[in-house]
């Protein structure tokens, strides 16, 4: 068992082909999230001057890659996009995870008190974006949004921006222009604050929305208006980096946005509102089965490996906790302490999100410690100790599940505490908690969708990257959500046909001991 084991772990790790991290003194690591077009998107291939997302066989392309290839040249480094999600591109960058922020950021007060932007290389015009046969299609004015359900993104100043739509409903802000483009479509929203460019790029991408600018429209502020590249405060190179910026005239840079705007991956298949949603479900298999596959091996591979570290994190701590107290009054003690740590341990991991322990194991031991964690390896981490707490839980649960005779048996047969539970109580133990380690093992296939947030190439964010490519946001996450179940259907199934091969004759109850004695 544990040869096959190793010998599929090795497999996957082979056919994953999961790429070394690039050395920092040969690249310039540039954060963004290459899924906000026109200023930065994803794409299949090296055209129109695209550069390589680390970690992926995918290219980042937009206005703000082009102005990281300028930047970069500058430095004498090699450009290199670390694909971020937005809530984790200063995280990223305070903890040396990324060089620099170059993703439409505005250099805003707040952000400011955490990082160093250089000067600005755009500057914004903020739009309403809605739908063409909606009612606030013909709005000409910011008065004319009352009773308007709006929002924006997630910790940009646009969001705040709603306030001076009077009357209007403000909604929670969402993770990013993808999902609000969903909602606009589905009309959750009635509308949301955008920027020019990416409105121009939805307003393109979907025959049904509809740009609304204003010709007294929103105050804003100069430096929220602006868009600056974000570096780590001290950073020496920040003069090099103006240097290269000045040399983008604003014409210039005109001209870039536009010539973007061209070759962005918008949809302009005049036959794609005729297409069945079987048809468009087919079309992306077709294009994206590839990626899809990808995503798929890094979830299996960070589910199975997470669950199984985590099963043996769980019978060492159950073990550990169940052996007699030692008469050493030393060792007693650090029995003791230890115990209390592991309840901490326990107790902490229980109690915390994944998503938030992702964020302090990644960037925060990069931060503190200065010590860089490979991605993979450390979404790894994070779900085999996340795993091991609950499974530590389960674990204790089977041991006190054991006939209390069964210890004293061995006890007086002379096995030691280590005997005992390795010849007679884990073998039962393990069959007893199998259904909850299955249990386990789907949890985590599901939950490695928050590793999203430390860049981890899995299932979830493949796919929310495909759907950035083709604007086709239901059918996407309608094949994703079929893929998510066809795992975790197949691993159940396959752990209860194992179960039932330990239901075999040879496996018998205390009961059924009792019965066969009696018969003898």
């Amino acid at each position: 068992m544990k040869k096959t084991l190793f010998a599929l772990l090795t497999g996957l790790f082979i056919c994953l082909g999961i790429t070394q991290v690039a050395h920092a003194d040969d690249y310039l690591r540039i954060g963004m999230e290459a899924a906000y077009a026109p200023f930065n998107w994803t794409q299949k291939d090296d055209s129109n001057g695209a550069v390589k997302i680390d970690g992926t066989n995918q290219y980042a392309n937009g206005y703000d890659v082009q102005i990281a290839k300028k930047v970069a040249e500058k430095l004498g480094k090699k450009p290199l996009i670390v694909k971020t999600s937005w809530n984790g591109l200063i995280p990223a960058l305070s903890s040396g995870k990324i060089d620099m922020i170059i993703a439409g950021m505005s250099p805003t007060a707040e952000r400011k008190k955490e990082i160093a932007f250089s000067n600005s290389y755009y500057t914004s015009e903020p739009v309403m974006l809605v739908r063409k046969d909606g009612k606030y299609a013909n709005a000409t004015t910011l008065d004319d949004f009352k009773d308007a359900k709006v929002t924006s993104q997630q910790g940009v100043y646009l969001y705040n921006l709603i306030s001076q739509l009077k009357g209007s409903k403000k909604v929670t802000a969402m993770g990013d222009f993808a999902q609000m483009r969903q909602a606009l479509e589905s009309g959750v929203i009635d509308a949301y604050v955008s920027e020019r460019p990416e409105a121009l790029t939805a307003e393109s991408a979907n025959s049904n929305f509809k740009m609304i600018q204003f010709k007294n429209g929103f105050k804003v502020g100069e430096e929220d208006a602006a868009i600056a590249i974000g570096m780590k405060k001290g950073d020496s190179r920040i003069d090099k980096v103006n240097a290269a910026l000045a040399n983008i005239s604003t014409k210039e840079q005109v001209k870039l946005m536009d010539d973007m705007v061209t070759k962005q991956p918008v949809s302009t298949d005049t036959t794609e509102s005729k297409e069945s949603f079987f048809d468009q479900v087919v079309n992306i298999l077709k294009e994206s089965s590839p990626q899809f596959l990808r995503g798929t091996g890094m979830t299996l591979l960070i589910s199975m490996t997470g669950t199984v570290a985590g099963l043996i994190i769980g019978l060492l701590i159950g073990v550990y906790r169940t052996a007699p107290k030692a008469k050493n009054k030393v060792l007693a003690g650090f029995q003791t302490a230890f115990g209390w740590f592991l309840n901490v341990y326990i107790e902490i991991f229980r109690g915390t999100p994944m998503i938030v322990q992702s964020m302090v194991i990644y960037y925060g031991t990069a931060q503190a410690f200065g010590i860089s964690i490979d991605r993979t390896l450390a979404a790894i981490v994070i779900v085999s100790i996340n795993t091991g707490a609950y499974m530590s839980e389960i674990v204790r649960g089977g041991i006190y599940a054991v006939d209390k005779g069964q210890f004293e048996a061995a006890t007086a047969l002379g096995m030691t505490h280590g005997q005992t539970m390795r010849k007679v109580v884990l073998p039962q133990v393990i069959r007893n908690i199998l259904p909850a380690t299955g249990n386990e093992f789907v949890i985590n296939i599901k939950d490695t969708s928050v590793l999203n947030v430390i860049s981890v190439v899995e299932l979830y964010f493949t796919g929310n990257t495909v759907a950035t490519q083709n604007f086709k946001y239901f059918p996407t996450f309608t094949i994703i959500a079929v893929i998510y179940f066809v795992l975790t259907f197949t691993i159940t199934r396959i752990l209860r046909y194992i179960e039932r091969r330990l239901d075999s004759d040879t496996y018998t109850t205390g009961a059924n001991q009792m019965q066969v004695s009696e018969v003898k």
